[in-house]
């Protein structure tokens, strides 16, 4: 997927061809800014800055650029924020809030990566009532920093969250702390190892995961595009309680054990 100016870091997809077995790497790239419209889908453009001195998150992958561009081209971007809580999971480099959202739209990274979705916001001369920039770690309790309109979002952005194993835990363990079962999930990932996967797998324990082919739209790259919605629970699971069954006392007066079954 070409952008629309050149940039001087290469392009999400040169990136991924190096060694995509691996983790993405922290590579010597020169800082840089693109403008993006997504084949002339959003107006005004976005204006990208690129910066990998703190890591690779501070660069735009290709499952940010189908998401966004899967959004925009489906007309859900809109439906998706309108008077909707909107909280983006490591997102900040990829997704471009609307003025007719409210409240605003919670971008989060790491800390380390905050300086840089700053710039971005003051780049493309957002206000604070249309996005706001946090740190979320994944798989620690809600942050009290986080306000409590977007303890749990109406709607959640995951794009590019899965490449790093060891965090898969805790990369579901953050979206079951988020999500309610009203919540839509929109999630998108590259395939880079059998891993990833994985990943989907488990996600479908807990979740209703439903795929959205988009291979006529984007191509056959390794991309997959999820709605992800938290899975129901009968209600007496949801309060916490067992079901205590009390068998009665034998005739011959000897007493018994209470059985408790779940």
């Amino acid at each position: 997927m070409s952008m629309e100016e050149p940039s001087p870091l290469e392009s999400p997809e040169e990136a991924l061809s190096i060694s995509e077995d691996l983790i993405p790497i922290r590579l010597a790239k020169r800082a840089g800014t693109t403008t993006l419209s997504f084949d002339g889908l959003l107006s005004p453009p976005l204006q990208l800055h690129e910066d990998l001195k703190e890591g690779c998150g501070g660069q735009l992958w290709p499952a940010g650029m189908v998401l966004a561009k899967y959004l925009l081209r489906e007309g859900l971007l809109e439906e998706s924020i309108r008077g909707r809580t909107v909280l983006a999971l490591a997102l900040g480099l990829q997704q471009n809030p609307s003025p007719i959202a409210t409240p605003p739209i919670l971008i989060s990274d790491l800390d380390i990566l905050l300086p840089l979705q700053a710039h971005n916001i003051a780049l493309n001369s957002l206000s604070s009532d249309s996005i706001i920039s946090i740190e979320l770690p994944w798989g620690s309790e809600v942050p009290s920093s986080l306000p409590a309109s977007h303890r749990h979002p109406d709607t959640l952005l995951a794009a590019d969250c899965v490449y790093f194993e060891p965090a898969f835990p805790l990369l579901q363990e953050t979206m079951l702390l988020l999500m309610t079962e009203e919540t839509i999930c929109w999630f998108c990932h590259k395939k880079r190892r059998k891993a990833d996967m994985r990943f989907i797998l488990e996600m479908k324990k807990k979740f209703v995961v439903r795929e959205i082919k988009t291979l006529e739209v984007f191509g056959n790259n390794g991309i997959f595009l999820y709605e992800v919605k938290k899975k129901k629970l009968p209600e007496e699971r949801k309060s916490g309680a067992a079901e205590v069954r009390v068998r009665n006392v034998p005739s011959n007066g000897a007493e018994s054990k209470p059985k408790i079954t779940s």
